[in-house]
């Protein structure tokens, strides 16, 4: 497949202001490490390629072992490996990406708020539209993995 238009030079300004959103998740006090493994797995349901290989770059060079970032798709499955908060956290970014399958169901939430304090929550909701946001713009305009080039 062939890259399609390069957005970002094409509307400066709406890379922009998703690039502001995106900063200030980068400053707002929630983990790197756990916004980055909400990007991937956020990302994987998307099956944007792009971002899948950006982010698991970025997991593995914060120090994720390989063993715990293969195991990000059935994260379920996993046992201890992954923490309660990530668990939660990857719960509700499942729930919210698949919004038209789930409706987001009460219990959902209660979990989610139950682990999240209500800023915690709005920002870890917000990288989660975020990045449904961006993984549309790299599945729509074709963007290839650095893998890939």
């Amino acid at each position: 497949m062939n890259q399609r238009i390069d957005y970002s030079k094409a509307s400066p300004e709406g890379y922009k202001a998703f690039g502001g959103v995106y900063g200030y998740l980068q400053n707002s006090g929630f983990p790197k490490a756990l916004i980055d493994l909400v990007y991937l797995r956020v990302s994987q349901i998307n099956g944007c390629a792009y971002c899948i290989d950006m982010h698991s770059r970025d997991l593995l060079k914060s120090g994720l072992s390989v063993e715990k970032l293969v195991l990000v798709p059935v994260w379920h499955e996993a046992g201890e490996l992954f923490t309660t908060r990530e668990q939660v956290a990857l719960a509700w970014a499942e729930s919210v990406t698949l919004v038209a399958q789930s409706g987001i169901p009460d219990a959902d939430y209660q979990a989610a708020a139950a682990e999240f304090n209500d800023k915690e929550l709005s920002d870890l909701t917000y990288a989660i539209g975020l990045m449904n946001a961006y993984n549309r713009f790299g599945v729509a305009f074709r963007l290839k993995p650095a893998a890939a080039v």
